[in-house]
């Protein structure tokens, strides 16, 4: 009755011990462009259709167990996927947008009831060309002098497509090419003046051109589509002093008088009569005939250079422009406007109204639009124009500023990431993948450098000019060992400005391993009509290199055995059902058989290994004759599992000593019931005087151990509620009579005896001692003549 909790107890353990034995479910890593696997490096068309099947994930259990499947995201992400947990089945349930998210993460899992692994996966969103091109800062409404030369740019649109590729270029075209006295470039979006057109004020104030963006084209849910914008571009005329003043009503008819006298009055005879005088005061008044006139250092001018470095400071003052300008007429005939015209935003002029004269200061007010990548030069009017008066006489000067590039742009690579697939069997200095990275200044700051790093680089180098990645000279790579690198490039300019991008390179599995038995000879026990199994395993890391099929190549006799050739279990053929069937076919009439079995792997070429399997066969009726001897079959062919159930129940059994010892000495400790000594100490008659006892024990020390047999006593089983019998010594021997000496007083002295009974011996002769009953015996003797000696050398030194 006390077996069955302990037996419960220990089955219980048992199972625990074996249910952790358990192997966790893993993914299949199928590499780029595969459908099903872990969704390693895999990309999805931003075009996909809702309702979607895109993906399959694809793992397995070790063991065969069931397995499931799971996909999540983050909570502040959105969930774009779902997934079949049987199947693996992945369907897009949103829509995809490159421009919003170019990239997923997601964590997918594979369970099998116990074990759950969870792998991090990111999945990127390929472009289609489902973005029209969009035109910026609209609306358009420029002001252009109606003396604009033919050929001049006079404005430029800008269009842009958030697609890539061909879908994001944009290139532009008018929509009214005949009628038209303009052009655009239909690359930059510049709006010119045709050749040979001109601008008349007086004949046309405004014109109004459509100009037409249009995407290079693309793929969209399968069909090629093209995107296009139009814009309108309003241009205003500018009037300028080009045209004289025209007479009206002409022909003119008058009379002049000849006034060579004075005024007199005349008389009836035609003689003065009487005179008289007035003054006449005369007022000059200015007239507005003088325009605004730009001035430089040497005269008048209409034409102003300056080179500048790129990007200069806000508010910096173009020092290198010398303008003067003045009109020389008077009062309100001499107040005039100044203005830029041109790109708009990136230069002011001050001042900005001006009496008679002042000196020009062109500041800069939008570094960022003066970039030499953009534009190496910079050309502008300066326009002054009068403002009260009816004429509007008006000037202009053209501001030309060369730009000078500097050091402003980083290297940048031409993919955020670079894929590579290579065999594991390449040999070392072998070319991997080719990065570029396009560095837009000019002379030595555009020249790149490259360099790699990360805990995958160690294999790898680069060419630091070309930026070409090739292996190490030394490296050898495995597969099996490390089926993936990853690691970062970097292109960096001559101050050390850089960016990065990162390579995945992936080893390409070669079958290069051999099928691997556990053993050359195996020997097992099969239970008849229970199938056993040989295993081989395959080191090389991908399927089918590592995919292994069984066969029988040789069996004595034959027809006996079958092989699953995927899974190795051996089995009975049908018609063996009992060991008389299988005697009756055996010549020898044993039941032990030999087979040699080949495993085989799916590689190409192919290579197998064979085995030599030693079978002796029984049934279940042998089996329960000896539970022990059942045990030792079953775990014959997995001897570390019988080692681990022995160790268990070893374990089991400790700690239950322990528990049981733990609980008796709290028991006792709780009723104060402490467990006897065994050795206890007896006081002796009063001794003699020192040196006569010490006389005594020098001569008679030996023969006082032989007198005596020591008889230990018998266990008392209820120690803890008797109390211990104390026997009464017997007598020592006479003592011979003591020499005579000083009286003195020696202190009393105890001797320590070991609880027994010493018997003397009946004889008055002294019997030569025989050898004590046991090495208890023989011990506790020892021990009582060590405490003799030491007593007396104590005694000794006292006297």
């Amino acid at each position: 009755m006390r077996r069955g909790p302990q037996v419960a107890l220990v089955l219980g353990l048992l199972c625990i011990y074996l249910a952790q034995a358990n192997f966790a479910p893993h993914f299949f890593d199928n590499g780029v462009g595969s459908t099903n696997g872990n969704m390693a490096l895999f990309s999805l068309p931003e075009d996909t259709p809702v309702g979607s099947h895109v993906y399959t994930l694809n793992g397995t259990d070790p063991e065969g167990d069931p397995i499931s499947y799971h996909i999540s995201f983050d909570p502040s992400t959105r969930s774009v996927f779902s997934v079949d947990p049987n199947f693996g089945n992945i369907t897009l349930v949103e829509e995809l947008d490159r421009e919003r998210e170019d990239e997923i993460e997601a964590i997918i899992s594979i369970s099998d009831g116990l074990n759950l692994v969870a792998e991090k996966v990111v999945i990127v969103v390929t472009d289609a060309n489902d973005e029209a091109p969009r035109f910026l800062q609209e609306p358009y409404n420029i002001l252009v002098p109606e003396n604009t030369p033919a050929g001049s740019s006079i404005f430029k649109v800008q269009a842009e497509d958030k697609d890539t590729g061909s879908g994001g270029s944009v290139t532009y075209f008018l929509q009214s090419l005949h009628s038209s006295k303009f052009t655009v470039d239909r690359h930059s979006g510049v709006l010119r003046l045709q050749a040979g057109a001109t601008l008349d004020y007086e004949k046309s104030r405004a014109h109004f051109i459509t100009v037409v963006a249009k995407d290079g084209g693309g793929r969209l849910r399968g069909a090629d589509v093209v995107f296009s914008a139009t814009t309108t571009v309003t241009i205003n005329v500018e009037d300028v002093q080009d045209t004289a003043p025209i007479f009206v009503g002409t022909p003119y008819y008058g009379y002049v008088y000849e006034d060579t006298l004075p005024v007199t009055e005349v008389n009836s005879s035609g003689s003065p009569a009487a005179q008289s005088t007035v003054p006449v005061i005369i007022r000059i008044v200015d007239l507005n005939n003088h325009p605004p006139t730009f001035y430089g250092e040497s005269g008048p001018q209409n034409k102003f250079e300056l080179s500048m470095f790129e990007h200069p400071p806000q508010g910096e003052i173009l020092r290198g422009l010398k303008i003067t300008v003045n009109d020389s007429d008077q009062g309100a005939n001499a107040k005039f406007n100044l203005r830029l015209v041109g790109p708009g935003g990136i230069f002011r002029v001050v001042p900005q109204t001006v009496l008679n004269e002042a000196q020009v200061t062109i500041i800069v007010e939008n570094s960022a639009a003066i970039d030499f990548e953009k534009s190496k030069s910079l050309t502008f009017k300066l326009l002054a124009i009068e403002v009260n008066t009816p004429e509007k006489f008006s000037s202009t000067a053209d501001i030309v500023i060369q730009l000078l590039d500097t050091n402003d742009n980083v290297p940048k690579f031409t993919s955020h990431y670079y894929i590579a697939r290579i065999p594991e069997n390449v040999p070392g200095g072998s070319n991997v993948v080719a990065v570029t990275a396009v560095d837009p200044d000019t002379g030595p700051w555009g020249k790149v450098q490259y360099s790699i790093y990360g805990t995958g680089s160690d294999l790898f180098l680069i060419h630091p000019s070309t930026g070409l990645i090739y292996t190490q000279p030394w490296a050898s790579l495995d597969a099996e060992g490390t089926s993936r690198y990853n690691f970062y490039v970097k292109a960096e300019d001559m101050d050390g400005r850089y960016s990065l991008a990162e390579v995945f390179v992936t080893l390409l599995d070669v079958n290069d391993h051999y099928p691997q038995f556990v053993q050359s000879v195996q020997e097992k026990t099969m239970v008849l009509g229970t199938p056993l199994k040989i295993e081989a395993t395959d080191q090389d890391a991908e399927e089918p290199n590592n995919l292994v099929d069984y066969s029988i190549t040789r069996a004595e006799p034959v027809n006996v055995f079958d092989i699953d050739a995927h899974t190795g279990e051996i089995r009975l053929k049908n018609s063996i059902r009992s060991l008389e069937a299988l005697h009756n076919i055996t010549p020898s009439g044993e039941y032990s058989w030999s087979l040699q079995v080949q495993a085989k792997d799916r590689g190409s070429p192919s290579f197998s290994t064979t085995a030599l399997l030693k079978i002796d066969i029984t049934d279940t009726e042998r089996l329960s004759r000896s539970s022990m001897a059942a045990f030792l079959i079953q775990t014959k062919d997995n001897p570390m599992k019988a080692v681990g159930v022995l160790a268990g129940v070893m374990a089991i059994v400790v700690a239950i000593t322990v528990l049981i010892s733990t609980a008796t000495f709290w028991r006792n400790k709780k009723s104060n019931k402490v467990l006897p000594v065994r050795r206890v100490l007896r006081r002796r008659p009063s001794p003699a005087p020192h040196t006569v006892r010490i006389e005594w024990l020098k001569f008679r020390r030996a023969k006082a151990a032989s007198k005596f047999i020591l008889k230990e006593d018998p266990p008392n089983e209820n120690c803890n509620n008797s109390r211990v019998g104390v026997t009464v010594p017997p007598r020592a021997p006479a003592l011979p009579p003591p020499p005579k000496m000083a009286s003195s007083t020696v202190a009393q002295q105890t001797v320590p005896t070991v609880s027994g009974s010493l018997t003397p011996q009946p004889s008055q002769q002294l019997p030569t001692p025989k050898p004590l009953g046991g090495p208890a015996q023989s011990s506790l003797v020892s021990e009582l003549k060590q405490k003799f000696e030491k007593k007396s050398l104590g005694n000794k030194a006292y006297v």
